[in-house]
């Protein structure tokens, strides 16, 4: 069983920064894509960013410029450096990884952005 511990989420006046980082724990295969997706009251899951372990990155156009994905792809680590934070950007994240086999997530850590 795969476990996605997340950190680094909390309250942060807008135009500030944060940075989330994510470890899984326990057995897994070899992963394929880690990253980071949000969902906001009253809204749908969405993707914020990913990343391969070639280093491919994807973004929302939303944060494209703001934000930063990368990956350790020695100790499985994959941090979000979040960067001009908006109200908008107020929302829980959750931590995924993709494996050949299987898809996970994780609990999720709470980002507000006060004015």
């Amino acid at each position: 069983q795969v476990h996605l511990v997340e950190s680094g989420g909390g309250l942060v006046q807008a135009g500030g920064s944060l940075r989330l980082s994510c470890a899984p724990s326990g057995r897994r295969g070899s992963i394929r894509v880690m990253g980071w997706y949000r969902q906001a009251p009253g809204k749908q899951r969405e993707l914020v960013a990913t990343i391969t372990s070639g280093g491919n990155t994807n973004y929302a156009d939303s944060v494209t410029g703001r934000f930063t994905v990368s990956r350790d792809n020695f100790k499985n680590t994959v941090d979000l450096q979040m960067t001009s934070l908006q109200l908008e950007d107020t929302a829980v994240y959750y931590c995924y990884v993709q494996t050949f086999t299987n898809n996970y997530w994780g609990q999720g850590t709470q980002v507000t952005v006060s004015s």
